[in-house]
């Protein structure tokens, strides 16, 4: 199997070529700077250069995976939000225009997204059956990135949105920031500690993208969470209790504010959101429940 990745070199697209490859597919990583020359697996082939023309690389591919966007983890100030819409509609564009070339359609584009879609709500729960986003700027950004991609959808492209959760990794993504604390006896309760996180480990991101590209049927928003989400109470109990240190010290959710400015409420607010397609697809999570999903990450 051939496939392109862009945004291959952050958390999800490090860890998927590295399966792909041991999978013995072909990956072709997107990006800016030009790449092997010499046939090695991964290759990289320059886009969104002036002048680049990936498309003459990428003749014959089965599947795109879309992972390309400016983090949103800073100070969203307004060039920094402008920043974080744009990338993603500029690297949307322009894999739907690279579709657009090839002679032979990839079978399947893949495409990042985020829960962020729903909103925020303390007591509603969200599957891909929810349709009205919600009335924030991360709501309105996914909004736009899914119609973006949704362009691949007219030429004949089965196209999925994977709406990610918060993805827990070992090294890397945003469980080294949130369990600091409690390496440094400082842990406790953030906010109120009764907003939802919807959560995912990584092991399960790879194997839940695996399962898609196989399964031909599924197509749409594809919520990417566990099964049971937890509130931030429960989160940093079980981040306390897995490396066995205290959960005393809380956060208030002003010194957030004052911190991360209007990102805080991604921290502060949430959503409750469950993998409903993925589970009636017959996906498997391997990590459904969080204690040991933390005690896999963090225990050594």
């Amino acid at each position: 199997m051939k496939i392109a990745i862009t945004g291959g070199t952050g958390l999800v697209g490090k860890a998927l070529t590295k399966q792909f490859i041991q999978l013995g597919y072909e990956v072709f990583i997107l990006s800016r700077e030009a790449g092997n020359k010499n046939g090695q697996n991964p290759r990289y082939v320059q886009w969104l250069n002036e002048g680049s023309r990936p498309e003459r690389e990428l003749e014959g591919i089965d599947a795109i995976i879309n992972l390309a966007g400016a983090t949103i983890n800073s100070r969203w100030t307004d060039q920094r939000k402008s920043i974080i819409l744009g990338s993603r509609l500029k690297a949307a564009d322009e894999v739907v225009r690279i579709i657009s070339t090839l002679d032979k359609k990839p079978a399947v584009l893949i495409n990042a997204s985020a829960v962020g879609y729903y909103g925020i709500s303390k007591t509603k729960i969200f599957t891909e059956q929810t349709k009205v986003p919600g009335d924030d700027f991360l709501a309105a950004t996914v909004k736009k990135w899914e119609e973006a991609g949704a362009a691949a959808n007219s030429l004949g492209v089965r196209t999925v949105f994977c709406r990610f959760g918060v993805i827990l990794a070992h090294d890397g993504g945003a469980l080294p920031r949130m369990v600091l604390p409690y390496k440094l006896f400082a842990g406790g309760t953030v906010g109120s500690g009764n907003q939802w996180l919807s959560w995912i480990h990584l092991e399960d991101v790879i194997n839940g993208i695996l399962f898609i590209l196989n399964k031909d049927k599924i197509s749409g928003s594809v919520n990417f969470t566990a099964p049971e989400p937890v509130t931030m109470r429960k989160f940093g109990k079980t981040v306390g209790s897995v490396l066995n240190r205290p959960h005393w010290l809380p956060v208030p959710s002003f010194a957030l504010k004052t911190m991360l400015g209007e990102m805080s409420f991604l921290v502060l607010e949430g959503q409750r959101v469950i993998p409903e397609k993925l589970l009636q697809s017959g996906y498997h999570f391997h990590y459904p429940k969080l204690e040991p999903a933390l005690a896999d990450l963090l225990v050594q």
